[in-house]
């Protein structure tokens, strides 16, 4: 069942059930016992870290976690829920029709119902819970982080646009838009370097080597989105955003304002503030 993905969608390449600690549950038949361990592992490591992200796209009261998708040059990765403690992964080449695989993907979920159910051998929702709890609490005692106005002034401008937040190659924030104090910087950042090493695991999965070109890793809930991209030398950017905004728009601004960020960013990294 899990092979009818690969076998009916043209262009897909993989595809692995395992459950919320990383057990690999089946696969299609082109993976080796290696391969169906690394991407379980993978995933449900990103699992975990995207959940715990929602609060950075608001505090509504619906924060569902939809769907992680990972961008490659030459592929892509989608990470669904598939019953209690159970995820499907799968891997399509570049120009794969998403809306086609994302319906056999939710298909097979329906169709293997329970028997893809698997109860965490530890709850695994429980700590991100307590972590939006905790960092709704914290973040107004953290103080401010550093306010780059080109990350600001694009969130300002697209309907729906949360926060941006910049990162440097260590991880750390090194500015953000408007309303991010340094409790919730500091979680993010940490959950987005998880993501990111996540993301790249992903490569041979996606079709390609483990050091070919990561694009984006994207983030849906029900009540927005959350995204990571490349912002050069080693730097990331972490935005959120809405549910109806038009995350095109939003990407295509705070691209705008790569070049701006990345050289203040980079003049900043590992200076004193006398120099």
């Amino acid at each position: 069942m899990v092979q009818d993905i690969v076998d009916n969608v043209p262009r897909a390449r993989h595809a692995v059930v395992l459950s919320a600690d990383g057990i690999p549950r089946g696969s299609t038949d082109d993976l080796t016992g290696q391969d169906v361990r690394t991407i379980s592992a993978a995933m449900a490591g990103m699992q975990s870290l995207s959940r715990a992200t929602a609060h950075f796209a608001g505090l509504a009261r619906d924060r569902q976690w939809i769907q992680t998708v990972i961008e490659f040059q030459h592929g892509w990765v989608f990470l669904i829920g598939a019953g209690q403690g159970a995820y499907l992964a799968a891997a399509a080449e570049p120009d794969v029709d998403m809306e086609q695989l994302s319906f056999r993907m939710n298909r097979l979920v329906s169709r293997l119902g329970n028997n893809l159910t698997a109860p965490p051998r530890v709850n695994a929702g429980d700590a991100p819970q307590i972590l939006d709890r905790a960092s709704a609490l914290r973040d107004a005692e953290g103080g401010a982080v550093f306010l780059l106005a080109e990350l600001d002034k694009a969130v300002a401008s697209v309907p729906g646009a949360v926060h941006a937040l910049l990162l440097g190659a260590d991880g750390l924030p090194r500015g953000a838009s408007a309303g991010i104090g340094r409790n919730l910087a500091d979680t993010i950042s940490a959950a987005m370097t998880g993501i990111h090493a996540y993301s790249r695991a992903t490569a041979p999965f996606a079709g390609g080597q483990q050091d070919d070109e990561w694009l984006q890793t994207v983030i849906e809930f029900e009540h927005g989105w959350v995204f990571l991209i490349a912002a050069g030398e080693g730097a990331f950017l972490a935005a959120a955003a809405e549910h109806s905004c038009d995350i095109e728009e939003f990407t295509e601004r705070l691209g705008d304002t790569m070049p701006a960020l990345t050289a203040g960013s980079g003049a900043r990294g590992g200076r004193t503030g006398d120099e």
